[in-house]
């Protein structure tokens, strides 16, 4: 029986917690913050609640073998519903696409460009979901299981990006843009994101969008639970100041009040960059872990809104995405000339669920806009949350969701609002972007160089969003091993 203890309570964090729990390890999980969760955090207030992460979980099959692995099964725990349509789009030019929540359905409305690219996605998912995703990141070995055939790397073509893989096979410049949002689902630029992310509308579209009944929230509140059934202690209000080092191996954790938490393992689900920023000592043998981050582009942040709204909106679904005449000058403002998007792509997630609103006649909307991380921008500088927040609301009026008069109140979060509440350096939803074809191997891994130490979450392999963040835990626990 090893002590582990677990640096953060995201949903990397707690899976980790619950499969070592599981396994016979003594756990202890040490959460900065009043609450479980991390990025799927929870606001309520007069009755209107708001999920303030994600929004849809892909890949549920991911968390029915997390929660199979320890104990009752996900379905005896949390109710999923598959979204149809599963995201709502709107163009600068007027043009209106709602995508199905089935396969069959994604073929058929968005046509044989789409269904041709689907293939081949369905082809790069086939030969990158086990050696990559679902096993640890082991530089040059990675890339030798991911090139046992010519065949299989012709397939991923890891050097072309996302843009250009699409390129190949769609000619609408409405599925152009559409393929491209999938590079933000890393915070990423499609330009150079690599084409391997067109796994991403695969698996969203192979296997559903879903929303758990009552708010996302309760995925990682539900997951906690299961670490403390299995004998896990999850400790909320307790930021964890450095982990220690002693012989060359790692020996436990310090707590801002002073304390110090012996351990044989420690599981970091904080930002990486903060890990090896700040969190270990600087003659720690990270060297080169800490060059690969230096290395790598990090990825973009968002500004959210949080609408309390009188009234409901016809025909509203689930997630709407509202579309920029130029797409390219919205990546420009992320990367290459950092600044708030003056006129951005715009998501909206309005839950049609009683959890999320005092009464019938009522709506509880998530905004969200891509945005450049907090330090290349200044998102604490005087009046411009207030200011940015008025030019996001003049944005959706303009794409025809004037929703001005209805405003009960709203909430303003930026990426320098992120990074005070999770600890995520500048904000970076995702740790680091996929951009460039190596960004893959500049992730962090999660064996670190330093005994004992392992990295989960978004900002280490195999990456960000809810199913990778899961692996990375099944990925933790398989490397620390039983007790």
């Amino acid at each position: 029986m090893a002590r582990v203890v677990v640096v953060g309570a995201g949903l990397g964090g707690l899976a980790a917690a619950a499969r070592l729990a599981a396994g016979g390890h003594r756990v202890t999980v040490l959460e900065q913050g009043p609450e479980v969760g991390g990025k799927l955090g929870w606001v309520s207030r007069d009755g209107h609640a708001f999920d303030t992460g994600p929004s849809l979980v892909t890949l549920p099959q991911v968390f029915r073998d997390l929660f199979d692995a320890t104990g009752d099964p996900l379905d005896d725990v949390l109710q999923l519903e598959r979204l149809d349509p599963a995201v709502a789009y709107r163009f600068a030019d007027g043009t209106r696409l709602a995508v199905p929540g089935t396969l069959d359905g994604v073929r058929e409305v968005l046509g044989p460009e789409w269904s041709a690219f689907l293939d081949r996605a369905a082809e790069i998912w086939r030969v990158t979901e086990q050696p990559f995703l679902r096993s640890p990141l082991r530089g040059a070995r990675t890339l030798a299981r991911l090139a046992r055939s010519s065949a299989d790397v012709r397939t991923v073509a890891p050097w072309a990006s996302l843009r250009k893989l699409g390129a190949q096979y769609l000619t609408d410049p409405h599925l152009r843009m559409l393929l491209d949002r999938y590079a933000t689902y890393s915070g990423s630029d499609p330009r150079l994101a690599p084409a391997a992310l067109a796994t991403v509308p695969w698996v969203e579209q192979a296997y559903g969008s879903w929303y758990v009944r009552g708010g996302l929230h309760r995925l990682p509140l539900a997951v906690a639970d299961r670490a403390r059934e299995r004998g896990a202690d999850v400790r909320t209000s307790s930021p964890v100041a450095e982990v220690l080092v002693e012989g060359g191996r790692v020996c436990g954790v310090g707590l801002a009040d002073g304390g110090r938490l012996a351990a044989d393992v420690v599981v970091c689900n904080a930002d990486a960059a903060a890990l090896y920023g700040s969190l270990l000592p600087p003659g720690a043998p990270v060297r080169r872990a800490r060059a690969s981050l230096a290395a790598a582009t990090p990825s973009s942040s968002g500004f959210v809104l949080l609408l309390a709204l009188s009234g409901r909106t016809p025909d509203l679904a689930h997630h709407t995405v509202l579309f920029p005449a130029d797409y390219d000058a919205e990546f420009d403002g992320l990367f290459t000339d950092p600044r708030p998007l003056p006129d951005p792509t715009v998501y909206v997630s309005a839950p049609d669920d009683p959890a999320t609103r005092p009464d019938a006649d009522s709506e509880s909307w998530f905004v969200l806009v891509n945005a450049p991380r907090h330090g290349p921008v200044d998102w604490d500088a005087p009046g411009l949350a207030d200011s940015y927040a008025d030019d996001v609301l003049a944005v959706l009026a303009r794409r025809g969701l004037d929703v001005r008069d209805r405003v009960r109140w709203r909430e303003v979060r930026t990426p320098a609002d992120l990074e005070r509440a999770t600890g995520s350096v500048g904000g970076s939803i995702y740790g680091t972007s996929s951009n460039g074809a190596s960004a893959a191997f500049l992730r962090p891994a999660n064996a670190s160089p330093l005994r004992g130490l392992y990295l989960v979450g978004g900002s280490s392999h195999p990456g960000g969003g809810l199913p990778l963040v899961t692996l990375s835990a099944e990925i933790v626990a398989g490397l620390v091993g039983p007790a």
